[in-house]
């Protein structure tokens, strides 16, 4: 009934279609080949380095991912649990000198080489001012985090977790790892289990 002109005919030169694969399915005794081969151990001790240096950079990659995005599953054991979780946050929500610290450093580094003894002296009373406003407020911080996971956290033990605090409130916002998941100043939530 219906005819064929040339132009409908299926030719070679016809492009393969959209969305395919672009290779043939593997034959059985094909594909079971290609899962020995991967599944048996490396050749030689060059080849088990390289595949071990690739894992553990598969491995470095899923956690430095997860701890930007907030998944805890993937945090490293230091980082895990309601009580570090709680401390990350409270340390996250205060706006620290520490923040200025880089700045204030900068303008005392500039100010002592100048070569003026008045600007000199000026620089070397900015270094001392910002070194004790960091040390006061890194003991305002410990008194406080220490009370508030007594009051949240009663049954807990809270070894290291001063030390905790004080580590991560020593880092700029933009570097501390995991990623800060509040804002300066936003209110936290009442529980943390």
């Amino acid at each position: 009934m219906f005819k064929r002109t040339k132009s409908e005919t299926p030719t070679e030169t016809q492009p393969v279609k959209e969305g395919g694969k672009g290779r043939p399915t593997p034959t059985r005794k094909e594909a079971e080949a290609a899962a020995k081969a991967r599944a048996k151990g490396p050749r030689d001790r060059k080849e088990a380095r390289k595949q071990d240096r690739n894992q553990r950079y598969e491995r470095s990659q899923k956690i430095r991912s997860a701890m930007k995005s907030g998944d805890e599953r993937y945090y490293l054991p230091r980082d895990k649990g309601p009580v570090r979780r709680f401390i990350r946050d409270y340390v996250d929500v205060r706006f620290s000198v520490v923040e200025l610290m880089i700045p204030l450093l900068i303008i005392s580094m500039i100010l002592s080489y100048t070569g003026q003894a008045a600007l000199v002296q000026a620089s070397s009373m900015i270094l001392m001012a910002t070194l004790l406003f960091v040390i006061v407020d890194l003991l305002v911080l410990r008194f406080r985090v220490r009370r508030e996971l007594t009051r949240r956290f009663p049954d807990e033990d809270l070894k290291g977790t001063t030390w905790y605090a004080l580590m991560r409130a020593m880092q700029m916002k933009f570097m501390r790892m995991p990623k800060a998941q509040y804002k300066i100043g936003q209110k936290l939530p009442d529980t943390y289990r």
